[in-house]
């Protein structure tokens, strides 16, 4: 009696499983990658409302962070600066300038420039930007070299796995106090040294527990 099918037939059920495995693999490792904040958030970089320029005010003009975000060392935020803050210098500074127009309308209306907010942590998470520069976390290491940007984009991914390789391992990114703004900043040949002793004095233990971020 003659085979219904073909002899080659056979092989099917280890195609579909070798197709099935493979195209499988292939989806996880892609929506890992795809949709993780190393893809979406990484490089993001809005128009905001003013071509505010990090390198030409932080990198060649030298302004510490500090001056317009204000906060960053003693609060959860690091505050963005209201138009007072820029007409401090505008009064005097290109008054007249087309590209600051929003920013006199801001001042002489008081209603707030619109910024769009490049920086986030889910709201299921709690950062405070206080503790880490009072830690002596450096502001590159989250926010890579502001005052080479002339439009600021997200550098790392802030995702819970990139807070956590930090926790566990603080060491490189700790520095002095008074180096926390100075993207230029390198450790010197005693860095180990000096972490040591810098966590001591400063009781420096990042949680690496759930409730340390999802309070």
């Amino acid at each position: 009696m003659a085979q219904l099918f073909p002899k080659w037939t056979n092989r099917i059920p280890l195609i579909v499983a070798v197709v099935v495995l493979f195209g499988g693999v292939a989806v996880v490792a892609g929506v890992w990658y795809y949709f993780s904040p190393e893809y979406t958030d990484v490089g993001y970089r809005p128009k905001q409302p003013v071509a505010f320029s990090h390198k030409l005010h932080a990198g060649e003009l030298g302004m510490d962070c500090r001056y317009c975000h204000n906060t960053v060392e003693t609060t959860a935020w690091a505050a963005v600066p209201p138009t007072s803050t820029c007409m401090n210098c505008h009064t005097l500074i290109l008054p007249e300038s087309e590209k600051l127009l929003p920013v006199r309308e801001s001042y002489n209306t008081g209603r707030p420039i619109e910024w769009i907010r490049i920086h986030k942590v889910a709201d299921y998470a709690y950062f405070d930007h206080g503790v880490h520069v009072r830690a002596g976390v450096g502001c590159y290491s989250c926010h890579g070299n502001i005052r080479k940007m002339e439009v600021v984009e997200q550098k790392e991914p802030l995702s819970m796995g990139w807070c956590l390789d930090c926790h566990r391992n603080p060491d490189p990114h700790l520095r002095p106090l008074d180096e926390v703004t100075n993207m230029e900043w390198e450790p010197s040949s005693d860095h180990a040294e000096f972490v040591e002793r810098i966590k001591a004095e400063r009781n420096i233990a990042p949680p690496e527990d759930c409730s340390g971020c999802h309070r």
